[in-house]
């Protein structure tokens, strides 16, 4: 009985899924940052900000997880199929910061937005300061 070598099939779906799932991301912010926003409601203009700042964690969170080795010395499969699932959590871990814990990005990239639209009515952030 013969066995077959999957280790190279899953490397090529690991690869591909997660190279996908990246230019999906990006590409989602590239049209999101080349939209018109002057007509924009205020949920709509704070909902790219938010999806700004949590484009923003994932790549801090990515650059953090290189400096550590979670697979050891595994096979190249076991890797791929760990990053896979890795850059996944991590783009689900920075959207539920943004919607949870913000860093207030979102906040200052909004007001300053509505700025640069004309808008006077700026709902201002609440700080503790005041």
């Amino acid at each position: 009985m013969s066995t077959i070598d999957t280790s190279n099939a899953m490397n090529i779906y690991s690869e591909y899924a997660t190279q996908t799932a990246k230019d999906s991301a990006a590409s989602r912010l590239k049209s999101a940052a080349n939209a018109d926003y002057s007509k924009a409601n205020d949920d709509e203009l704070m909902d790219v900000c938010k999806q700004f700042e949590s484009y923003f964690l994932e790549q801090v969170f990515k650059q953090m997880a290189k400096t550590v080795n979670l697979t050891g010395d595994g096979d190249r499969s076991t890797s791929n199929l760990v990053d896979f699932f890795k850059d996944n959590t991590i783009a689900e871990l920075a959207t539920q910061s943004t919607e949870t814990n913000s860093l207030g990005l979102a906040q200052m990239l909004y007001e300053q937005m509505k700025r640069n639209i004309g808008d006077t009515d700026i709902p201002m952030a609440v700080t503790d300061e005041e």
